[in-house]
């Protein structure tokens, strides 16, 4: 059922050759994550939370003989861990259920060629390329 939209939207990428379909898919899908991430957040809250928590391991690098003073820095360090991760939580529920319809589109479409570079499969593939896309879009589009 889902296989015909799928073809519908990525149609042309199939007959194209499969590394390259696959990269291109792999940034389009990063480039919604990452605006979707973008967009969900708020962004200043998030910088100024990493930025505490950059703080709190400096503190702790700082404090290292100190076991007491440590263990109070890491319980704030907790805190705010938290808080930035429940920020972060939002953008994964809205595109949580799609990326599992698409890749289970991406298996049944390229899980039958096979290797596609260096005897990396299609999932190696999508996984490599969207951690540095991942990088290059954060970068470009300010993500904290």
């Amino acid at each position: 059922m889902l296989d015909s939209f799928f073809n519908s939207i990525f149609g042309p990428f199939i007959n194209w050759n499969p590394l390259i379909a696959m990269l291109i898919i792999s940034l389009l899908m990063t480039l919604l994550i990452t605006l979707s991430y973008k967009y969900l957040t708020n962004q200043e809250l998030m910088k100024s939370l990493k930025n505490e928590l950059k703080d709190f391991q400096k503190q702790m690098k700082d404090n290292k003989d100190n076991a007491q003073k440590v263990m109070e820095i890491q319980k704030q360090s907790l805190e705010k861990n938290m808080k930035y991760m429940m920020h972060s939580f939002k953008p994964t529920l809205y595109t949580f259920i799609p990326l599992i319809v698409i890749f289970t589109w991406l298996r049944n479409t390229y899980s039958a060629k096979g290797a596609l570079i260096f005897g990396l499969t299609w999932i190696w593939v999508y996984i490599i390329s969207s951690i540095i896309f991942s990088i290059l879009l954060r970068k470009v589009f300010k993500v904290s």
